[in-house]
């Protein structure tokens, strides 16, 4: 039985993330305080909500600020591979704290249709439109760093429903300017949150399959199998697991029963380029099989046996 192991670190980007999540905070908390007041000031639902917003952006983007440097820290005895997984629970943890944020303005938002308040229009576009400006720079930091990690694309999530906040308080303010329409405040607000659910639940949604070890969207099982299957010296590949420790890093393990007299260890090799140049695997296991040694492995005789 032979057993092989190669691992390849992904590109280092966490320096990267880390300056955007650091002015995407400090710009972020700077503007909290003005729309706050302006929102008091103002009386308008909206604008609190995109404060309220905003005030969740500057806990997500520090939640996701520490989860990037937690992560950098080395491997030990009791955790083997890290703290990876630290991006993964920050971007799970801004998920449901963007469902939780939705469902408040909602309340809110229901309350005051039944009772209109006055609204102080001007002030309300000036803020809103100071908060939307920063919110647009914010956007435009993190977007390098959202396509490949979810904790950063967890908090670009936050300053998304934060633009829509800003860019609904602007159209209610003016429909209230022009028209005296003061029930455009609270609906605004419901317009927002169901684009903050929706956008959240995409993000749990991806945090979840990482956290159950789900085979990434990307990689079909089967076309692995196949490619690993039709190497030289190769009968079948069987047991195949894929998953993400943290995004853009993925992990395989899998068996290949190999013909007598194959070389194991120029096996173990280009399954693992295979593996790092078709689909993008970097850290996999293989153990390699023959003779008397398949007799003794369960899934080579078991009902999750897959033939290539």
């Amino acid at each position: 039985m032979g057993h092989g192991h190669t691992h390849h670190s992904p590109g280092d980007r966490s320096a990267g993330n880390r300056r955007r999540l650091r002015a995407a905070m400090a710009l972020t908390a700077l503007y909290l305080i003005a729309e706050l007041v302006g929102g008091i000031l103002s009386n308008s639902l909206a604008l609190l909500a995109d404060a309220g917003h905003m005030f969740s952006d500057v806990a997500a983007l520090g939640l996701s600020l520490t989860a990037v440097t937690w992560a950098q820290r080395p491997a030990t005895a009791q955790r083997t591979y890290g703290f990876h997984r630290a991006e993964i629970l920050a971007a799970l943890i801004n998920g449901a704290a963007l469902l939780a944020v939705a469902g408040l303005i909602i309340f809110e938002a229901i309350e005051r249709m039944g009772v209109p308040e006055s609204v102080d229009a001007k002030l309300m576009v000036g803020i809103a439109a100071g908060g939307l400006l920063i919110n647009l720079v914010n956007l435009r930091i993190l977007h390098g760093g959202k396509q490949d990690n979810l904790n950063v694309r967890g908090a670009f999530l936050h300053v998304m429903a934060d633009t829509l906040g800003s860019v609904g308080a602007i159209g209610a303010g003016l429909l209230i300017l022009w028209f005296g329409w003061t029930w455009a405040d609270p609906i605004a607000s419901v317009l927002i949150a169901v684009l903050v659910l929706y956008s959240a639940w995409g993000l749990l949604r991806e945090t979840l399959d990482v956290l159950m070890q789900s085979v990434p969207k990307h990689i079909d099982l089967e076309e692995v199998m196949e490619a690993l299957g039709t190497l030289p010296g190769v009968r079948d590949a069987h047991d195949l697991h894929i998953w993400s420790l943290t995004s853009g890093h993925h992990i395989a393990t899998v068996h290949l029963s190999a013909d007598e007299g194959t070389p194991h260890q120029e096996l173990v090799r280009e399954a693992c380029k295979t593996l790092s140049d078709q689909f993008h695997i970097h850290h996999s296991t293989i153990q390699v099989e023959t003779g008397e040694s398949q007799l003794t492995c369960n899934p080579c005789n078991g009902p999750n046996r897959i033939a290539s």
